[in-house]
């Protein structure tokens, strides 16, 4: 572990009171912690500074652009990571579990490892009911239409870095978590799943918080599945 070079995403968007429970939990195996402020109105990017992250500013709302504006910060880096892990600012992840899903990229058993909340524990009314089904829904589509086997769409996972520049990333918004698997599956890349712990989140959620959020995310991963039929 403490051979490799990991650096860790987080995209953020009004995270001041979570974003630095988030930092000061991460290993100390990490080498960047890269906090992408997606044009947040309070003092996300402050918090995050004082708490040790390099901040990365993105004026253009969107989950997938806030993640390529980091990553193309870290390809500006003299020396390049060997992985990159994705994870929320609003504390529902836990991310001292970070090295159940390194180690088996760095073992070689994967190349990209999902942190499922479907096989770990949930903490009650971390997830709504319409994430609870909108992930079954998006990952049986998943395996009847592509073969891809996922149990969730979870935002905790870690894939390795030139393995993750070759899947050319696009989407800027909600089709982020699911464009990476579908194009992991389809380009032969080793992936699996380990289980991850959820709990609620601090502060209310953009997506699952609001009905234009819910469809919108919903509309937009059923989409992408078709796209890349």
């Amino acid at each position: 572990m403490s051979q490799a070079i990991i650096d860790v995403i987080i995209p953020a968007f009004n995270e001041e009171k979570s974003i630095p429970k988030v930092i000061h939990d991460i290993p100390k195996f990490v080498r960047h912690v890269v906090v992408a402020n997606n044009n947040s109105t309070d003092q996300t990017a402050a918090v995050a500074e004082k708490a040790g992250a390099v901040v990365v500013f993105e004026g253009q709302k969107g989950y997938g652009k806030a993640c390529l504006t980091a990553m193309d910060w870290i390809k500006n880096q003299e020396i390049q990571p060997d992985i990159v892990v994705f994870l929320d600012g609003d504390y529902s992840d836990y991310p001292e579990e970070m090295t159940g899903l390194v180690q088996p990229i760095l073992e070689g058993k994967a190349d990209m490892v999902i942190g499922s909340r479907a096989l770990g524990e949930r903490e009650s009314g971390s997830m709504t009911v319409p994430q609870v089904f909108g992930n079954w829904l998006a990952t049986t589509m998943m395996n009847y239409i592509q073969g891809a086997k996922f149990s969730d769409l979870g935002p905790f996972r870690a894939i390795d870095w030139p393995k993750l520049l070759s899947l050319n990333m696009v989407d800027q918004n909600y089709g982020w978590t699911i464009e990476m698997q579908i194009k992991a599956h389809k380009a032969g890349l080793k992936y699996l799943e380990v289980p991850v712990n959820y709990r609620k989140r601090i502060g209310v959620s953009k997506v699952s918080g609001t009905v234009k959020g819910v469809f919108g995310a919903g509309y937009k991963i059923i989409l992408t599945i078709f796209k890349y039929w």
